[in-house]
């Protein structure tokens, strides 16, 4: 019975994944709009839809396949726990710069300041570097599928959402893609050790990349 529980749960997980994964990398390739909505559309509350219960999902996977991967545990427990805490400190951070509107994909102001100065996509950098953490704390096969499945979200999201936000901001997200990493590159460690006052400020505006 828990077998077949956890086989169906899993799929569900997998299943509802792929769903959200198909519909970034369609927006990505310009074969639908799905992502950014931009407003509360049919697209908003699919995608947010099959996010929350993606995450019911993943609690119930996480509670059924607990430990079962054999990853000594100690050192699984202790990486892990760094790793999503740190990252998800990072993505709710960068969250509140950004405003919870425009985390939510509808339209915004261009944000350029705060954590936005160092990536485009803090928020995503912080979800991976979490993903990555919840998949050793849960050191179970089955969660690290759903996991990598996540992976794939944050690091395909900006490609959707780039082309959004150019036909928005024009010239104004041109400048600031050209000297802000899409995630984390040289321009990153500059900012962090001061050596680009030059976006310090950054009220330029943004919405989420």
């Amino acid at each position: 019975m828990t077998d077949a529980l956890m086989s169906a749960v899993f799929a569900a997980g997998v299943g509802l994944a792929l769903a959200n994964l198909a519909g970034i990398v369609a927006s990505a390739l310009g074969l639908i709009s799905y992502w950014p909505p931009g407003e509360r559309d049919w697209t908003y509350y699919v995608h947010w839809g099959i996010s929350h219960s993606l995450n019911v999902v993943m609690l119930a996977l996480t509670y059924l396949s607990w430990n079962s991967l054999g990853l000594p545990r100690g050192p699984s427990l202790a990486a892990g726990a760094v790793l999503f805490v740190g990252g998800y400190a990072v993505a709710i951070a960068a969250g509140l710069d950004l405003g919870v509107e425009e985390t939510k994909g509808l339209a915004g102001d261009l944000r350029t300041g705060g954590w936005y100065r160092y990536s485009r996509n803090p928020q995503y950098v912080g979800y991976i570097v979490a993903t990555v953490g919840f998949a050793l704390l849960a050191n179970s096969a089955s969660v690290a599928v759903v996991c990598a499945i996540y992976l794939c979200w944050w690091l395909s999201l900006p490609f959707a959402e780039e082309p959004w936000l150019r036909e928005r901001y024009g010239a104004e997200y041109e400048r600031y893609a050209e000297r802000v990493p899409r995630f984390v590159g040289r321009e990153t460690l500059r900012a962090l050790v001061g050596r680009d006052a030059g976006t310090a400020s950054g009220t330029e505006s943004e919405s989420r990349t």
